[in-house]
């Protein structure tokens, strides 16, 4: 087989042209979104078009596996015994780590969360994620970090597999393809932004900015849930 043979072959596998695809949009809607006339990038609003359509291409199950595999995230929570009576008790989202679903309020009850609300198109994001990664791995269980993808694009795990194993987070994340979880806690439709929830299941503040250091995201869980890491 000849070189163009093997490149056309490669270029026929249905997750690489949805994979191209993903891409150019998201190129087009970075530009769209950069920030201009500043030094200091401000949160990225979700987009003003609907992104359905754009990577509706067919991914085969197995590299939706793969991908999950290559990804090697952190489990998501499970269930410690506390009864979730705050906002998001009986919410469920899509766990990237596994494919199943939990119950984000059963899974978090009883501990501090810490949620990050992100989508592979907001290029604050990828700054930021990785700032969230750190405070995941040093929380030492005092918290819970989850980092929450966007309605938009949420229905598309192998991209967000595969933009999460480009970036190196391995976290615990889930998907919120109905935008429950946003909904239940308040969120804007900015990304990133963060939302601090406390023990008992209420909202202790919604902060849509991004956090440009380690130690502005530890001063923040420090000021808001009272933990100091």
């Amino acid at each position: 087989m000849s070189g163009l043979d093997t490149v056309k072959k490669t270029f026929a596998l249905p997750g690489m042209r949805a994979m191209i695809a993903f891409v150019i949009v998201t190129i087009a809607l970075v530009v769209a979104l950069w920030p201009r006339g500043s030094d200091d990038p401000e949160p990225a609003s979700a987009p003003t078009g609907p992104t359905s359509g754009v990577t509706d291409q067919t991914v085969a199950q197995s590299e939706i596996d793969a991908a999950r595999r290559d990804a090697a995230l952190t489990p998501c929570p499970t269930p410690s015994g506390a009864r979730a009576t705050g906002v998001l008790a009986g919410v469920t989202a899509p766990c990237m780590a596994d494919g199943s679903t939990i119950d984000v309020g059963a899974a978090t009850a009883g501990k501090p969360l810490v949620i990050n609300m992100w989508a592979v198109w907001c290029l604050p994001c990828r700054r930021e994620l990785p700032l969230f990664d750190r405070l995941s791995t040093d929380s030492g269980g005092t918290l819970n970090v989850l980092a929450v993808h966007a309605r938009e694009g949420g229905d598309k795990p192998y991209f967000v597999l595969k933009f999460l194993q480009e970036v190196g987070v391995h976290m615990p994340v889930v998907t919120d393809p109905r935008g429950s979880i946003a909904e239940a806690v308040g969120a804007p439709r900015v990304f990133p932004s963060t939302v601090f929830v406390r023990a008992d299941g209420t909202v202790a503040a919604v902060l849509p900015r991004v956090f440009d250091t380690y130690e502005d995201l530890t001063a923040a869980v420090r000021d808001n849930l009272g933990v100091t890491l």
